[in-house]
């Protein structure tokens, strides 16, 4: 085991998110169409290919005027079709749609509503020079930067990436997440017998991994013993990126993972974090491997350090930053252990966020009704703000 082991044991909550999150080493770019991008995270710069708009455009429907009023009708202009009648002269108006060319020498655009017209003049309020006219790269000129390398993409950059004319993007592939499940006492289907427990982890997962920003790509289940299982299962899935772990985690007998990240000279990011539930959790990365993280068996545990660690890291590896996490007043009392932070599911209120109830470490309840996970420090009063890692129910 590396030396630096020592100084990332039972690591602050808060640091060992930041802990993740720097380990990361983003995946390589690659260049995906629109329609494929959503999720991702850009590589690079989006840029204004061209001035936006590329063009004089009419903010309304109405009337393209030159000069003072009344004005004389002189044609009609419409999206897609530009005018060819040359420069508009004082005293003229063409009737005009919302994104339509406006015609040279155009003073401003008189709104439908505004107007009054009969046998062939418009009449309407004197406007100021520009009045409802989008001017030619007043949003961004052509080379203009409108989305930093490391945003991800939604659906509002999607449709400003179309509007460029792009058709294809330079994203960060998505990171692979193979999943592996211990427990000698997991059963996956039905009601358990007696000493046996339904497999939440498997069901749970598969989402999990998506809504923090990766890939599924296989889920197995193995023995708590012999070690060769889970040895065997982290051999199998040494392509992905990530290899998350579930129980295992701990010290007693049948947890074998931290002594197999031993004998593979593993390199220790965070050893277990002051946090309830999830302490035992952990982030390592085997000479040449994939990297590995530890959840521990009961759900809401798992749950709650997969936020901690799996989170962050998966925003390294795509090239996200981590970002300031919300925060809102916690308007029920929580108690927390000295030297702890407790993570507990919330719920908006008028105030602030209100703690649910239902999270011990086996149940899921609720974070299953949450709006988000409070990071509760100790010492917390009422109304004290606090972190919230927010949950996609």
């Amino acid at each position: 085991m590396t030396a630096d082991r020592e100084t990332r044991r039972d690591v602050a909550w808060a640091t060992a998110r930041e802990y993740a999150h720097a380990a990361a080493e983003p995946t390589p770019p690659v260049r995906v169409a629109l329609g494929q991008a959503a999720g991702l995270v850009l590589a690079a710069d989006l840029l204004a290919a061209t001035p936006l708009p590329a063009f004089d455009t009419s903010a309304m429907d109405g009337f393209a005027v030159a000069g003072p009023g009344p004005w004389t009708i002189a044609g009609s202009v419409r999206p897609g079709r530009p005018w060819t009648g040359g420069r508009l002269e004082d005293g003229r108006a063409v009737e005009i749609s919302t994104g339509a060319v406006v015609p040279p020498g155009t003073r401003a655009v008189l709104p439908i509503e505004s107007a009054a017209c009969g046998d062939g003049d418009v009449t309407g309020p004197e406007l100021p020079s520009g009045k409802h006219i989008r001017y030619a790269g007043e949003d961004a000129p052509a080379g203009a930067s409108l989305a930093p390398a490391g945003t991800r993409v939604g659906p509002a950059l999607l449709g400003l990436a179309a509007s460029c004319g792009y058709d294809e993007l330079l994203v960060r592939r998505m990171p692979v997440v193979r999943a592996i499940v211990t427990g000698d006492e997991l059963v996956h289907r039905g009601r358990p017998d007696s000493g046996r427990v339904r497999d939440a982890l498997g069901p749970l997962l598969p989402s999990l991994v998506a809504d923090l920003g990766g890939r599924l790509d296989g889920l197995v289940h193995v023995p708590d013993r012999p070690d060769t299982a889970l040895s065997g299962a982290l051999e199998e899935a040494a392509g992905a990126d990530v290899i998350v772990v579930t129980g295992s985690t701990s010290v007693g007998v049948t947890d074998g993972l931290r002594r197999l990240l031993a004998d593979r000279d593993a390199r220790w990011i965070v050893d277990a974090v002051a946090c309830r539930p999830g302490h035992p959790q952990l982030l390592a990365r085997p000479r040449g491997g994939p990297y590995v993280i530890g959840l521990p068996g009961n759900p809401f545990a798992a749950l709650a350090a997969a936020h901690t660690l799996l989170g962050p890291l998966l925003a390294g590896l795509s090239g996200h930053a981590l970002g300031r996490l919300p925060r809102a007043p916690l308007t029920t009392p929580v108690p927390v252990a000295a030297g702890r932070t407790r993570l507990v599911p919330v719920v908006w209120d008028d105030a602030g966020v209100r703690a649910l109830g239902g999270d011990r470490p086996a149940f899921l309840n609720g974070a299953a009704l949450g709006d988000a996970l409070a990071a509760v420090p100790h010492g917390a009063e009422p109304g004290h703000p606090v972190p919230l890692l927010l949950l996609r129910n």
